[in-house]
């Protein structure tokens, strides 16, 4: 029985010890869209500490319906997260439809949860700026309870959206209104 066992492990060993964990070559490749991503992500606030605009971020998701789920204001970052429904009438459509056919139904997007995650920092030649950087991602659960979707959000209009905010945000507690 010891023999067995000691048999069982040294294969384990071994076979694990083959597994190759080499990076693929893209791992660190850039997509040809990054530095347009980045610039939307990203606005500079002159004149705006690091915390005041971490605050104010904070501030801004909760408005939205967002929940923090993570905050450290020593690294300038947090995260905040909501459910929404995801329901497309389309697809449900497309589903009655195949249930007529066939007499099966397809699962359909069913909720989503939206992350948004944002980092500021200093600006690095002006120390009286701030910048902050924020990434929106999305998980699409079908009515089976599995993952449908999991994507970045990439719309410029909900970055924009959320920077007219932060900005106004900002200005009106610099000027405690």
């Amino acid at each position: 029985m010891l023999i067995k066992h000691l048999v069982l492990i040294t294969v384990m060993v071994v076979v694990t010890g083959c597994v190759s964990s080499k990076l693929p070559k893209e791992a660190f490749k850039l997509s040809p869209t990054s530095l347009e991503d980045k610039h939307m992500q990203t606005r500079q606030f002159v004149s705006v500490q690091r915390d005041d605009l971490l605050l104010a971020s904070a501030g801004v998701l909760q408005d939205l319906g967002y929940a923090l789920d993570e905050s450290n204001s020593k690294l300038g970052v947090l995260s905040a997260s909501k459910m929404i429904d995801a329901t497309d009438a389309g697809q449900v459509l497309g589903s009655i439809l195949v249930a007529i056919l066939i007499g099966s139904s397809a699962p359909v997007d069913d909720k989503q949860k939206i992350r948004v995650c944002l980092v500021v920092h200093q600006g690095l030649g002006d120390s009286q700026s701030s910048l902050a950087r924020i990434t929106i991602q999305r998980i699409v659960w079908n009515t089976q309870g599995k993952i449908s979707k999991a994507q970045s959000v990439k719309e410029p209009e909900l970055y924009t959206a959320f920077f007219e905010k932060l900005s106004k945000a900002v200005f009106l507690e610099a000027n405690s209104i």
